[in-house]
């Protein structure tokens, strides 16, 4: 029972092993490993229950409570892994928890027991989580160069940005890491990330770039959605080389209107429209309103950046003092091979 084989964060391969997160749903939907199938153990109010009497009764009781629990679920936690080794006859199964301890131990053990070969991941995704943090640390200490695209809300920066990525350009693009379009609007139809899944995502593409002189970004907030962007980020938004795309308005609202899909998404909208009602004039506020009722929503994009977007970024505009390229363009295709021209011009 004590020999069971164990891997550590920095000799795991995500895409040469099976890997298990034994985890509840929740702490697996808020950030688990690259490509790791969720085989939680506990349910959300299972594993609430069983902490609440670690701390209130004894570790004893606790699994005590937990072995009540898991008993039963066995034969079908089983057939799940069963099901996957098979699939993957070549890999190895890795179990893991919150820090290695007694979730991922007891099941990687009980399997290994009844015949099919498990590996526990030492330290769990807290190990993981710490290579990160090694690598942010490592990483910002190189000098890179840092190209910046900007430009109004509209001008198809993250369209651009993803075209280029497409294409092996050395792309960040927070947004979609984010899960978060960096906007009052910026949830509607996507699937924000935590801020844990948010640096796994950066992590990885960053691993990826490890050997880039370059990167290319769109310059955003501190905070996109609901998490932080890194400091070594945010300063080469100021001190990068900055390119700023200029599209007409009426392609700018044609843009939004096809990105967010006004029609699958109305209550969210008139939802993010009504948190702005403090900010913008109480005339156009019932001009967005009659619009929104009418279901014109160019007009109400066009009332938006008129009124609330292009000023505010006209604002935080103010805040830059290093030059920039002005591009412009009048189709997606048109701008995004000028931006692609210029780039091939900068990158190192």
């Amino acid at each position: 029972m004590n020999n069971l084989e164990t891997i550590s964060i920095d000799d795991l391969d995500f895409s040469k092993y099976i890997l298990f997160d034994v985890r509840s749903p929740k702490e697996f939907e808020e950030f688990h490993l690259p490509n790791a199938l969720n085989l939680s153990i506990f349910t959300n109010d299972e594993r609430a229950e069983i902490g609440t009497i670690y701390k209130q009764v004894s570790k004893e009781a606790a699994i005590e409570r937990g072995l009540e629990v898991v008993g039963p679920k066995l034969p079908v936690l089983f057939q799940k892994i069963k099901t996957e080794k098979e699939k993957n006859p070549d890999k190895k199964v890795v179990i893991y928890c919150a820090r290695g301890g007694l979730r991922s131990k007891s099941i990687a053990q009980t399997m290994n027991m009844i015949g099919l070969q498990c590996l526990q991941l030492e330290g769990g995704i807290r190990s993981y989580r710490k290579q990160i943090e090694s690598f942010f640390d490592r990483y910002i200490k190189t000098q890179r160069q840092i190209i910046v695209l900007e430009g109004h809300t509209g001008t198809m920066k993250t369209e651009i940005l993803e075209r280029l990525q497409n294409e092996g350009y050395p792309v960040i693009n927070l947004e979609k890491m984010a899960g978060h379009k960096g906007s009052i609007f910026g949830r509607i139809g996507e699937q924000p990330s935590s801020q844990k899944k948010f640096e796994s995502n950066l992590f990885e593409r960053l691993k990826e770039l490890e050997n880039s002189p370059s990167l290319i970004i769109e310059s955003e907030s501190k905070r996109i959605g609901r998490v932080i962007v890194p400091d070594f980020l945010l300063e080469g938004k100021y001190s990068g080389t900055r390119i700023h795309i200029e599209v007409p308005f009426h392609l700018r609202v044609h843009y939004i209107c096809n990105v967010y899909k006004p029609l699958l998404h109305k209550d969210e909208i008139v939802e993010a429209v009504n948190k702005l009602s403090k900010r913008i004039p109480v005339a156009v506020m019932e001009d967005l309103k009659d619009s929104l009722q009418c279901q014109n929503y160019e007009k109400v994009v066009s009332l938006l950046l008129e009124n609330y977007y292009d000023p505010k970024y006209e604002y935080a505009e103010q805040k830059y003092e290093s030059d920039c390229v002005k591009l412009h363009g009048d189709s997606l295709e048109n701008i995004y091979l000028k931006v692609k021209k210029q780039i091939n011009r900068l990158i190192v």
